[in-house]
């Protein structure tokens, strides 16, 4: 779901500030990255597609680190600050320090719960405003609440207050209905209720959840919503969790993608970020990741057992067995199986890079051929190139880079080496085996030949004993007769 319609009505406040301790991470938690974003980053996405008036952000924990990712995701939500007093509620009260004069919804979500979508909020939210309610939670019912904040519910089945696990009884623990930390509250009453909050429990931080108590000690109306899907509410605390999470976006978003038209032979070994774009008729093979902001166009077959990173992919190209980074396959183009393709490759439309071959920041012209076993580095070929096994392109002279030229039409021999700075001209031919040190004249052979050389007997001489010096006597020795016979006769 995407909202077009700015809601003037809604202030969005995604909490970001924690260190995430379990996570044993330098990283901060909501860094850690699913499925080519942070975990606050598909939050963001969320509350954007939601089109509020305002998003904020409350950080802390490596504020600057995360300040950064945030506003890479985007630019236009306001960064707060938490103080050193600890706890949701205080991350809340400060940003609503920023909204002097809202008088809306705020929305409160937790920048580690990266599975919420759109449309479980929007309900979320429409429940909270047809109920006319002070606060409205979301919950879910799960086997093991374990770690969670438990929802106790009064006699008539509203919602009482809301418990967290250290400071639950043991009825109360036993309750399977949790707060998944998503609330919708009038801003009025959020910050009467949250300046009345204090510290007095086993955590010592101003917890938000006891606005939930406070609300109804008021006789104002609190309401939970629970959710359809408990996989939605979860939240990334570990490393076995982000894992978890990884999973489930990963097999929405392949799912998505069959859906619009995408052949996916493999869901479960098909990895596709949530930034990379797929045309229709695009067919993924197993064992396939697609990354980042890697686009594939109509036609195109990806795989098996290939990772595009950043990268553009033609229509009716075809990817095999291929790993590439910030590399542009043309359309019609060919790659692989077992092709590199560094930052900055570019294939042109119809062209071949075939078998153990490496290019790296090197653009390959339209229906030119690099079929086996070379690497390109720092190179333009022309068009109708056809550049024989083992080619290489020497870019580096040990202090460095230097570039190739290989003009259009032109055709090399088998073990060619290009010794860059040099430039090929259009049409030329190269022998098999040349070195190429100068630049080569359109139309003309380059060669580097050498006369053979052969030392009758070194292997004898030098290897006595070896398979190799017995055969060779045998072999001469046969000779030498077969050379008497036939002077014989």
């Amino acid at each position: 779901m995407t909202q077009n319609t700015l809601d003037s009505s809604l202030a969005v406040v995604i909490l970001a500030a924690g260190q995430g301790t379990r996570m044993k991470s330098s990283l901060p938690k909501v860094l850690h990255r699913i499925g080519g974003r942070p975990l606050v980053g598909h939050v963001l996405d969320t509350a954007r597609d939601l089109a509020p008036q305002r998003v904020l952000v409350v950080v802390r924990h490596e504020r600057d680190q995360v300040a950064e990712a945030v506003l890479g995701v985007s630019p236009e939500v306001v960064v707060v600050d938490q103080d050193e007093i600890p706890g949701t509620g205080r991350a809340v009260e400060v940003a609503l320090d920023q909204l002097d004069g809202f008088d809306g919804d705020v929305l409160v979500l937790s920048g580690d719960v990266p599975l919420l979508d759109a449309d479980t909020l929007a309900a979320l939210i429409d429940a909270h405003r047809t109920a006319a309610a002070a606060a409205t939670l979301l919950s879910a019912i799960v086997d093991d609440p374990t770690g969670y904040g438990r929802v106790i519910r009064d006699a008539d089945g509203g919602v009482d207050r809301i418990v967290e696990q250290k400071d639950a009884t043991a009825e109360e623990a036993a309750a399977r209905e949790i707060n998944a930390g998503v609330y919708v509250f009038r801003a009025t009453e959020l910050r009467t209720e949250l300046a009345r909050v204090g510290t007095a429990n086993a955590q010592g931080e101003k917890y938000l959840t006891d606005v939930i108590g406070l609300l109804r000690g008021d006789g104002l109306t609190v309401s939970a919503t629970v959710a359809a899907d408990v996989a939605v509410t979860l939240g990334v605390n570990d490393r076995a969790q982000l894992a978890d999470a990884g999973k489930r976006l990963n097999a929405r978003t392949v799912r998505r993608w069959q859906l619009a038209g995408v052949t996916i032979q493999d869901p479960d070994t098909t990895w596709i970020d949530v930034t990379a774009t797929l045309a229709p008729d695009v067919t993924v093979l197993p064992n396939t990741h697609i990354q980042r902001a890697t686009t594939i166009a109509a036609g195109a077959v990806v795989g098996p057992d290939t990772s595009l990173v950043d990268c553009e992919v033609g229509e009716d190209a075809r990817v095999t067995r291929t790993d590439a980074t910030l590399a542009v396959i043309g359309a019609g183009a060919t790659v692989g199986p077992f092709a590199y393709l560094r930052p900055g490759a570019v294939l042109g439309d119809g062209g071949k890079v075939g078998t153990f071959v490496e290019i790296k920041n090197s653009t390959i012209g339209a229906d030119s051929k690099v079929p086996h076993l070379s690497y390109i580095g720092d190179t333009t070929i022309g068009e109708r190139v056809n550049l024989g096994a083992g080619a290489i392109t020497a870019n580096y002279d040990d202090l460095a880079k230097h570039r190739t030229e290989i003009g259009d039409e032109v055709h090399s021999g088998s073990h060619n080496v290009f010794v860059a700075p040099v430039r090929i001209g259009d049409g030329a031919k190269t022998g098999a085996g040349a070195v190429i040190r100068k630049d080569v004249p359109a139309g003309a052979l380059a060669l580097s030949v050498a006369p053979q050389r052969n030392v009758e007997g070194w292997v004898e001489k030098n290897r006595p004993g070896t398979g190799a010096a017995d055969v060779a006597a045998r072999a001469r020795s046969a000779q030498k007769a077969d050379d008497g016979a036939q002077q014989e006769g």
